[in-house]
């Protein structure tokens, strides 16, 4: 079978716990990293990663890290989901540190990371294994819905190896959605799609952060495409040559949907550019 692809329905999701689970009761950050420092040890010598990194991402917000290629960034990424152990400083979550992988904390990666032997559902199933107040109808019906609203209705059967790239991406998408995150990470999401895919994933992404039926609270992505960073981005996080520190963090005051080809867009991208270099 060749190649499959779609042009599906943006998502939409049903109305569950919606924006405020979990909010009521804690009014700081939802995420907060607090001088995050990271060696490697190769043979003998230290190799830093990164240097006393701090951030915040708080409710509602789409937190873009950017800085060059081979800075840490994915590392810090890493870090923030409790899929990797800092050499020094903490990550919170509303205010619990960080030890391990959490279930509030959903990450998308560069690379998809499907299983090729199992299904688009079954790749999507896998993530709830965990999930052990659910039986096994609840995860393939939560699973279904989850692809349904990726726009992947009818490819519940199809294997990673007969989807396109993006499609690809959306069962990844729908692999962490059917988590119901409060926390939405994402590591070069849209690096390897072409521009029309990659323009039409951007904006059902940030769809789901300002959609009040949808558990997401925060999202953080890691990319060093600037143009993509400005449109997306409420605030900016840009990160040194390695070891990696802030060399400088700004809002973005752009209303929405925001217009690459205006003067006002193209400022923004020369701001970080000029932080970049």
């Amino acid at each position: 079978m060749g190649v499959l692809s779609s042009n599906p329905a943006p998502i939409e999701l049903e109305a569950k716990a919606g924006k405020n689970r979990g909010s009521e009761t804690f009014q700081g950050p939802v995420v907060d990293v607090e001088r995050i420092s990271l060696e490697f040890t190769k043979e003998k010598d230290q190799l830093p990663v990164l240097a006393d990194v701090s951030l915040t991402a708080s409710q509602n917000q789409f937190i873009s890290i950017t800085g060059p290629s081979g800075c840490g960034k994915s590392s810090l990424l890493r870090i923030i989901a409790g899929l990797h152990k800092a050499t020094s400083g903490t990550v919170k979550f509303k205010g619990t540190e960080i030890t391990e992988p959490r279930g509030e904390i959903a990450m998308i990666f560069q690379n998809f990371v499907l299983l090729p032997w199992r299904t688009a559902l079954e790749n999507v199933m896998f993530a709830l294994s965990a999930k052990r107040e659910l039986s096994e109808d609840e995860k393939r019906e939560r699973a279904t819905n989850m692809l349904d609203h990726v726009g992947l209705k009818g490819f519940e059967n199809v294997f990673p190896g007969e989807l396109s790239g993006g499609m690809k991406q959306r069962v990844g998408i729908a692999r962490a959605l059917a988590l119901e995150p409060e926390v939405l990470l994402m590591d070069e999401p849209f690096s390897s799609l072409d521009d029309l895919t990659a323009g039409l994933l951007r904006k059902e992404v940030y769809s789901l952060l300002i959609n009040p039926s949808s558990s997401i609270q925060a999202v953080i992505m890691v990319s060093h495409n600037v143009e993509e960073v400005v449109e997306l981005s409420d605030k900016v996080v840009i990160l040194s040559q390695r070891p990696a520190h802030v060399v400088g963090a700004m809002d973005i005051n752009l209303p929405r949907p925001r217009d690459r080809k205006s003067p006002e867009f193209y400022t923004w991208m020369d701001k970080i550019y000029s932080l970049l270099a």
